[in-house]
């Protein structure tokens, strides 16, 4: 038996990107114990995970919980978040260890001096990288993401107008300069032909009724925004005919379940690895090209910082709906 310790402290999209590390750990390599480290608030999008053996959560003091990993005598550490915490748990547990390269310097030069000399490959296939050193390769079979319940009840009593035929929209994102316009978001949902459920979490309640008071037929729309769990917010997405959304958790979660994803971006790109991974073939990606100032983070902000977020503002919403109509059987 090789015992491995994969960590990733977070987030909910950074984290299903994983998941094909630990897919492929655990089946080519004879023997594997997978366990994982990750903060306790993500705890949901890896508890259901068949391929995991033990989830180690952090939720307070890193160095009393280091001392249980220490306990474990791990193998192999795979260090997929490569930060300063993650550092400190490698020297505690003074193991063999491989980590992520974050490519922090070619983000860099983009983002401030518009040279890109990004590499032309996913997030995921860096993350396997790391586990080169055992011969592991990529089996080309997605994302995961195991729901822990599969069922609509609990989802029908809070919206028992929930269409048959439906289009998710995902309106959220960790940062507000991923997020388009509400008015944009809404001109899309007023020329799509099928209904739109509007899925997001609690701090996106006033940009989804932002969005409902712009639509020209309201019956149409299904506001779900902040009134799901994440498992639930992830099945409405499975069972979707398609999904919009921002670069966010839940775009990597409808990739998982091969949907057709129309992603919308902001200030950031996706050369930087990050977009809808092995999703339908029919998926496709928006963006504003040409703009001398994107990107101008590899993360975000909460406002643009040049005032004018023509990044989002500029977004072809008729395009948009077009193709979406047009891929929607």
């Amino acid at each position: 038996m090789t015992k491995f310790l994969i960590i990733r402290f977070s987030s909910i999209g950074d984290i299903v990107l994983t998941t094909p590390v630990v897919r492929c750990l655990k089946n080519q390599v004879e023997g594997a114990e997978i366990h994982y480290l990750t903060k306790k608030q993500f705890s949901g999008v890896l508890s259901s995970n068949p391929y995991i053996d033990h989830l180690w959560l952090l939720e307070d003091k890193l160095s009393e919980l280091n001392k249980l990993l220490a306990a474990e005598n791990f193998d192999y550490i795979i260090d997929l978040h490569n930060n300063l915490r993650s550092l400190r748990v490698k020297l505690d547990l003074r193991k063999k260890a491989f980590s992520f390269n974050k490519i922090n310097l070619k983000k860099w030069l983009i983002v401030n001096f518009k040279i890109n000399i990004l590499p032309n490959n996913h997030i995921v296939d860096r993350y396997l990288e790391t586990l080169k050193f055992f011969n592991v390769k990529n089996d080309l079979k997605g994302l995961d993401y195991f729901l822990s319940v599969d069922n609509l009840d609990s989802i029908k009593k809070n919206l028992p107008n929930l269409p048959e035929r439906y289009v998710a929209m995902v309106i959220g994102a960790q940062h507000e300069t991923k997020k388009a316009k509400p008015e944009s978001l809404a001109d899309i949902c007023n020329k799509i032909k099928i209904p739109i459920v509007i899925l997001g979490g609690k701090d996106d309640k006033i940009l989804a009724e932002s969005i409902v008071t712009k639509i020209l037929n309201p019956d149409r729309i299904v506001n779900a925004a902040g009134l799901l769990s994440l498992d639930q917010s992830a099945l409405l997405v499975k069972n979707s005919e398609l999904v919009i959304t921002h670069d966010t958790g839940l775009m990597h979660i409808a990739a998982a379940f091969k949907k057709k994803i129309v992603s919308i971006w902001g200030n950031t790109i996706p050369e930087f690895g990050m977009y809808p991974y092995l999703s339908d073939s029919e998926s496709r990606i928006f963006e504003v090209k040409n703009l001398k100032c994107r990107p101008c983070s590899k993360i975000g902000y909460q406002s643009c910082p040049k005032m004018h977020f023509k990044c989002m503002k500029n977004q072809n919403t008729t395009e948009i709906a077009n193709y979406i109509n047009s891929v929607i059987v």
